[in-house]
């Protein structure tokens, strides 16, 4: 259940717009999807982000394993009904967090043995039990079970996860069965291009309906992220959407867009929005700086989202230094609403044929 045709390319770049449907939503691409890891974006509601514009949000299927169980969200009629969504849901699954949260854990090829953050319980997770949790989660969207490579690491250390990550997708692929959930394949193989040619030549041969690129903004250089992508999205086919897994900066998605990326996802809007920081037309700001005690404009003067029309920079410093939850709901909603924009500026320009002067302009203003 899932359709995706690119509608229009970029003259001079790898740039596409494109239409994705999917069991519960129909949108245009490139999009941001923003990350609800616990079946909900920190502070916000479904009316706001319908509101903000969102399409397709995320969640975690090592959270939601964890807590409350896939078993319950299964008796609940699914993550739609259980979080009250009504559009388009992507599960990841929770590979990154097993790799990233847990010090105890042992890798086999049938599986990742390791402890809870949460209890220190011991789980058991294989590329099957994945897909059981995803299958029973429901989204519109579930991901392979992979091994994401840290950076830095040796080119042996990134041979064997790609090794294990075609494994598992094969398996992953073998086991999956509900029709109305499409299952997206990830190519893995750190900042090698060899490879990331011959992870994306194993993922590509298992015929996925999608195909993540898995492994990047982890440590590593934003020139050889870059660098990756220009390489990778030339190995994908032209009739599927490429998902560059956990990137959010404005400056990221822009150059993502450039170098084919349809879709992308990342916890950072609501994460800088909880330590006080906003993104704006001209680079990040950090609010609860004293130089914004006393500064009445909006967050971006160049903003129209809901907060930007009716609250201070002043005003949100002040949320922030009592320490009130308001000021991260606030922020959270700029923040989202300014990445939802940025893309739906892109997409306008890539309609427009104006790609190229779009991505100029952006960097003229924007200062990462």
């Amino acid at each position: 259940m899932l359709k995706f045709k690119v509608i229009k390319k970029d003259a001079s770049s790898g740039a596409r717009l494109g239409e994705l449907e999917t069991a519960h939503w129909k949108c245009k691409t490139p999009i941001f999807m923003p990350v609800g890891t616990q079946a909900t974006v920190k502070t916000l509601t479904p009316e706001d982000l319908y509101e903000i514009g969102a399409d397709i949000i995320l969640s975690n299927t090592y959270h939601l394993y964890l807590r409350p169980g896939a078993d319950l969200v299964e008796k609940a009629g699914g993550l739609h009904k259980f979080m009250n969504w009504k559009r388009g849901i992507l599960t990841d699954s929770g590979g990154f967090q097993v790799f990233s949260l847990s010090k105890l854990r042992k890798i086999t090829d049938e599986g990742v043995y390791f402890n809870s953050h949460i209890d220190g319980s011991r789980h058991f997770l294989t590329p099957q039990k994945v897909m059981e949790i995803e299958q029973k989660l429901g989204a519109d969207i579930a991901m392979c079970f992979d091994e994401c490579a840290p950076y830095p690491c040796t080119y042996e250390y990134a041979k064997e996860a790609l090794r294990r990550t075609s494994l598992w997708a094969k398996i992953c692929r073998e086991h999956h069965k509900r029709e109305d959930q499409a299952l997206f394949g990830i190519v893995q193989g750190s900042i090698f291009d060899d490879l990331r040619r011959k992870s994306a030549e194993d993922i590509v041969a298992l015929d996925f309906p999608g195909y993540a690129v898995g492994g990047l903004s982890v440590g590593e250089p934003k020139s050889e992220m870059y660098r990756i992508l220009e390489l990778t999205h030339t190995l994908l086919p032209e009739d599927k959407p490429r998902y560059l897994m956990g990137v959010g900066a404005p400056e990221d998605l822009v150059e993502g867009v450039k170098r084919g990326i349809d879709m992308f996802d990342c916890v950072l809007p609501t994460r800088l929005a909880r330590h006080g920081t906003a993104f704006t037309h001209q680079g990040r700001i950090t609010v609860r700086n004293a130089g914004f005690a006393e500064d009445f404009s909006p967050v971006d003067p160049w903003c129209d989202c809901y907060v930007c029309k009716n609250y201070s920079r002043a005003y949100i410093r002040h949320l922030i230094k009592a320490e009130e939850i308001l000021a991260s709901r606030l922020l959270s909603y700029h923040n989202i609403y300014f990445l939802t924009s940025l893309m739906a500026k892109i997409r306008q320009a890539l309609a427009e044929g104006r790609f190229g002067e779009f991505y100029d302009n952006f960097f003229r203003q924007y200062k990462p």
